[in-house]
Formats: structure tokens, C-alpha cells, sequence
């Protein structure tokens, strides 16, 4: 094993095969990297098609409720990145409670739904630039996909996008982690002033927004359409416990930083529907289709120096997304490599910066491919992979569940005494019956998304692309299948969770 030091030299131990992170991140660049991956670049881009679907009051609660909801959800996640401060995240706490088949459903899903995000995440900065610098993005048309014009200029904006922060990944935890930070604080800014800038100005609506909600539902279904977005709207707090092997502090304070971290994603989705409803009139922006309906409503109120202030923020959020997925992803696959579970090579870490480059750079290969096919067709992969993520979230759940129940049947049979005392100290009715409200909200949510006659159920494409990834994994567990048996349940164990 080789041990990893905080500033990076290793330490050699009893086993040279199994590599350890560097711990390097500070609790601000944890939070950041929660909150940038969880507002992303939807906040800035897709006011008008929330309000559309349930107006600003509805929309507002529904993101309201939905965080809530993940709050039950992040009770799992707190408790688990204490007990098991390692790479690797859901896929590591399934294997720990329910074993490797489950651990590499798990990972095989939740891989999906990082890979997505960041490649949706470098074309919503193609879209931007379609919409701030037209004359640059719109050049080469090459073909059209599902309706969307393809162009080279937009290809080569989210391709430089890609590189460049697989680049600062790969340079390390500490330039990426106060990128992150500087990123976050400069859209929390920019929301800020535009919110109230839109409060100010004498010709904002801000005091009478009307209609609260959509004239064509009840209130209850439109808040529930967005409530139905929520694992969508707040994945990236979960991109936490992918860091915990790297935290430079105790993992006893994830939990208090993904709280705070839930919280302010909700009030930043409030706040930019509360900016676009209140910049002009959210119903005749609505009936105009508009490419880019919060860009428009800023514009025409505060005209160029309102578009320029909404440019930078939801850059902002664009990196903040891109960084803190690249991160999730790469440490999601450094966990399965270094488990065996996918291709070992993907356990190796940089020989200079210490990080899982192989990671960064597959996710960065597979997202370069993305851009060609236009927006919208990577919309119907994104989609769903919002099942992914849910199926991970309900996995975490079901395991805090079961080590509240059964410490032992999860920390092994070896655990020492002491560590399942500790564990039975801190577990009571109420961490119990939280921890089966959270595997209740996990499998609500797949129902929305799976239903048909769900007001959020996927589109027929999107199931299609979700069955073309369930075939995929399964081929690729059943070729590895034998070479994985080859590996008992024992070393597997310590592989991934560092148990001697």
C-alpha cells in the first residue's frame, strides 16, 4: 500500500498496489465545489421553462421542496462520509453494505450521470457564447440533430472548455479547489446585484408578479413538476463524499457544509426566477419562445451592462459545474479502478500532481464526442441519467438505513468494537425513520421519472439511450466478470474502503 501525505510524497506501507489521495481540500472549497455543482448553468438558462411549467410561485416552492427533500437525503450522505471518509462515494457504500454486484450497478449509473453533466455543462457555455458573441459561435454550420443547427464555432468553445479545466484538474486539488471557491463567490455576487438591481429599478415587476402560477394546471401539480426535477436541480451536493479521502479536516463537518451548501443552491433558483419574473412580464416572455428567456428579460431592463453582469454569473456557474463534476467523476473512477471493478489503469495517480489523471482524462475524451451531436439529442442522454443519480441517492439511503440497524452486517465482521459502540451511540429512531423517509424519496423520485403518466416521466428517447446504457454495463460486467471473481470479497474490501 502506498499512503499518500498531504503534500503529496508517499509514504510506502505493507502494499505497494493500493494509492491513497492527497489530503488537500479545505472545507471552503468543499462547499463550493457542493454549491457550483449543484446551481450549474439551469439557474441562469432555465427560469422561463420553469415558470412556463408551474409559474414563479410554483416554481419557487417546488425548488423550495425539492431541497428540503435532498435534505433528508443528505442526513444518508453525512453519516456515511463519517463512517467511510473515502473515494469512491455511493459505489463504495453500496459495496460496503450489499456487495459488489450492487456496488457496480451503483458506480456503472452514477458514472453516467457525472460524464453527462459535464459535457452538458461545456454546451451550455457554447450556448451562452450563441447568444453573447453570435458572430463567433455561429460560424461553420456543419449539420443539423434533432432541430439543432451544429456549429464549428460552438464545437470549438466547448471542446477548449473540456481541455482546459481537464487541465487544471490535472494539475491538482489545490488549484482547482480555489478556482472553485473565486468561481462561487463571483456568481453569489453577480445574483445578488441583479436581484437587487431588479428590486431598484423603477421599471421592475418585482412587487407584482402575476400570475403566480400557470393558468392550465392546479397549484399542486405545477409545484410537483418541478418538485420532480429536484435530483436534477441539487446533484452535485453529492459530489462531497467523491473528495472525502482528500478532506484536510474532520469528515464530521461534510454534513454541516452540504446543509449549507443545499441551502443556498435553493435561495440562488429562487432568486433568478424572481430576477427573470420580475424584469418584465413572465407570461408574454413565455409566449415568445425566446432562446434564451432570463437573458432577454435582463437585457431589455438593464440592457447591456444587465447582460454582461448575467454573462459572468452564469459562466460562473458553468465552471463551478464543469470543475466540480470533472472532480466527481475522476475520483468515482479512481475508486472503481482501484477496486478492480473497471480497468485497473484508472487507479493510477499523476506522477507529479498526485491526482487520478487517467480519470480526468477518459471523462474529458468521452465529453469531446458530446458537442458534435448538438444540444439537443444531449439533452435525451442527460435526462436520463437524472435515473443514475436517483439510483445512487437511494442506494446511500438504504445503506445509512442498514448501518443503523445492522453496524456490523455493514462495517464487517472484523469492524473493532469500539467503531460499531460508536455507531450504535449515534443511532436512535429518529436517524432510523430519516433514513427510510430518504429511501422513500429516492424511490418517489424514480417513480416520477419511470411512470409514464408521471408529469416528469422521460421522454421516449431518453429511455431508449437509458436501455442503451443498461445493455452497455452489462456487457462490460459480464466480459470482466471472470477477472473480478479472481478477487476475493475480503481484498476487494480493502481496496476500496482501506480495510486491513
Amino acid at each position: 500500500m502506498e499512503h499518500m501525505t498531504g503534500d503529496g510524497d508517499a509514504a510506502p506501507t505493507h502494499d505497494a498496489q493500493r494509492m491513497e489521495l492527497s489530503k488537500t481540500f479545505k472545507p471552503s472549497w468543499i462547499w463550493a465545489v457542493a454549491l457550483g455543482s449543484a446551481v450549474g448553468w439551469g439557474a441562469f438558462v432555465l427560469p422561463t421553462d420553469w415558470m412556463s411549467t408551474a409559474g414563479p410561485l410554483g416554481a419557487i416552492l417546488g425548488f423550495g421542496i425539492g431541497g428540503a427533500l435532498m435534505l433528508i437525503i443528505a442526513v444518508s450522505y453525512g453519516t456515511l462520509i463519517r463512517t467511510f471518509p473515502v473515494s469512491g462515494g455511493e459505489f463504495a457504500y453500496a459495496l460496503s453494505a450489499f456487495g459488489r454486484n450492487h456496488a457496480v450497478l451503483c458506480g456503472w449509473f452514477l458514472t453516467l450521470g457525472y460524464i453527462c453533466i459535464v459535457a452538458l455543462n461545456a454546451s451550455a457555455l457554447a450556448l451562452l457564447a450563441r447568444y453573447v458573441l453570435p458572430d463567433i459561435a455561429e460560424q461553420g454550420r456543419l449539420y443539423e440533430v434533432a432541430g439543432w443547427d451544429v456549429y464549428l464555432g460552438e464545437v470549438l468553445i466547448a471542446t477548449l472548455a473540456l481541455l482546459i479545466f481537464a487541465y487544471l484538474n490535472i494539475r491538482g486539488t489545490t488549484l482547482s479547489g480555489r478556482l472553485q471557491l473565486v468561481f462561487c463567490v463571483v456568481m453569489l455576487v453577480g445574483v445578488a446585484s441583479m436581484l437587487v438591481g431588479v428590486l431598484l429599478h423603477p421599471d421592475g415587476q418585482l412587487g407584482d408578479i402575476q400570475p403566480m402560477f400557470p393558468d392550465d394546471k392546479s397549484a399542486w401539480a405545477a409545484i410537483l413538476a418541478i418538485v420532480a426535477i429536484a435530483p436534477w436541480a441539487y446533484v452535485g451536493f453529492d459530489n462531497v463524499p467523491q473528495a472525502a479521502e482528500e478532506f484536510a479536516f474532520s469528515p464530521r463537518k461534510a454534513f454541516r457544509l452540504i446543509v449549507a451548501a443545499i441551502t443556498v443552491a435553493a435561495m440562488v433558483y429562487a432568486a433568478m426566477i424572481l430576477v427573470t419574473a420580475g424584469a418584465t412580464s413572465w407570461t408574454a416572455l413565455v409566449a415568445e419562445d425566446p432562446r434564451w428567456g432570463t437573458g432577454d428579460a435582463v437585457s431589455d431592463l438593464f440592457g447591456d451592462v444587465g447582460t454582461t453582469l448575467l454573462a459572468i454569473s452564469v459562466s460562473m456557474g458553468i465552471c463551478t459545474g464543469l470543475n466540480g463534476f470533472y472532480l466527481a467523476a475522476s475520483r468515482l473512477l479512481f475508486a472503481m479502478g482501484r477496486g478492480q471493478m473497471i480497468p485497473s489503469v484508472f487507479a493510477r495517480l499523476h506522477p507529479v500532481n498526485r491526482t487520478p489523471y487517467i480519470g480526468i482524462a477518459f471523462v474529458c475524451g468521452v465529453c469531446l464526442v458530446a458537442p458534435w451531436f448538438g444540444r439537443e439529442a444531449l439533452l435525451w442522454v442527460v435526462d436520463m441519467s437524472a435515473v443514475g443519480v436517483t439510483i445512487a441517492y437511494t442506494y446511500t439511503c438504504l445503506v445509512a438505513l442498514r448501518l443503523s440497524v445492522r453496524p456490523d452486517a455493514v462495517l464487517g465482521p472484523d469492524a473493532p468494537q469500539q467503531q460499531l459502540e460508536t455507531v450504535r451511540s449515534r443511532t436512535s429512531a429518529r436517524t432510523q425513520i430519516v433514513g427510510l423517509l430518504g429511501v422513500l424519496t429516492g424511490l418517489a423520485f424514480l417513480a416520477l421519472l419511470l411512470v409514464p403518466a408521471s408529469p416528469a416521466a422521460l421522454s421516449q428517447e431518453s429511455l431508449t439511450a437509458l436501455a442503451v446504457w443498461v445493455v452497455l454495463g452489462l456487457v462490460i460486467y459480464l466480459l470482466r466478470r471472470k477477472e473480478n471473481a479472481k478477487l476475493s470479497d475480503e481484498r476487494l474490501s480493502y481496496l476500496v474502503l482501506g480495510r486491513d
